[in-house]
């Protein structure tokens, strides 16, 4: 980890960040999304995810992208403006190597830095590591979707988590 930097993304890392979410995709771990998503498609977002909505990525000395985190809008409601929801994936070869403990930190630190006033996400009960790094930084969960979703035949529940920013 201590070879990695966090810097914004940017076009250039499309390719990357959609190798990086596919495999998310792929082993049904971090997201109920199923379709692949492309490198242009990631282009487009990447462009509307700019200022309010960051994406960062970590990257080797190297240059090799091994994991990405987003702020996203929670609701586009004004009463909303300071509750962020965030992403964060790490490349499989990354997993485990504290990648996403670093995204996740530099990104809590950009969302005070804008201005908001909670981070909130959605995941998986069954993916282990994610949960550990979201209770080892301070996020509680506050509630639980039911069969949220339907992937691969069978339903899903969704953990609810929030963290105040102070």
């Amino acid at each position: 980890m201590a070879d990695l930097t966090v810097r914004n993304a940017s076009a250039n890392d499309a390719e990357a960040i959609a190798r990086i979410y596919n495999q998310g995709i792929e082993d049904r771990v971090a997201t109920l999304e199923t379709v692949p998503r492309t490198a242009d498609e990631r282009r487009q977002w990447l462009a509307v995810h700019s200022g309010r909505y960051p994406v960062l990525v970590a990257a080797s000395a190297g240059g090799q992208v091994v994991g990405w985190a987003s702020l996203n809008q929670f609701n586009p409601r004004p009463a909303y403006d300071n509750v962020a929801d965030f992403s964060v994936y790490v490349a499989r070869e990354a997993r485990g190597s504290g990648v996403g403990t670093l995204l996740l930190s530099a990104l809590e630190e950009r969302a005070r830095q804008i201005g908001f006033h909670k981070l909130v996400l959605a995941a998986f009960p069954t993916n282990s590591a994610g949960m550990r790094l979201y209770t080892q930084r301070g996020f509680q969960v506050v509630g639980t979707y039911r069969e949220q979703g339907l992937l691969d035949g069978r339903w899903v529940d969704v953990i609810l988590m929030e963290k105040i920013l102070r």
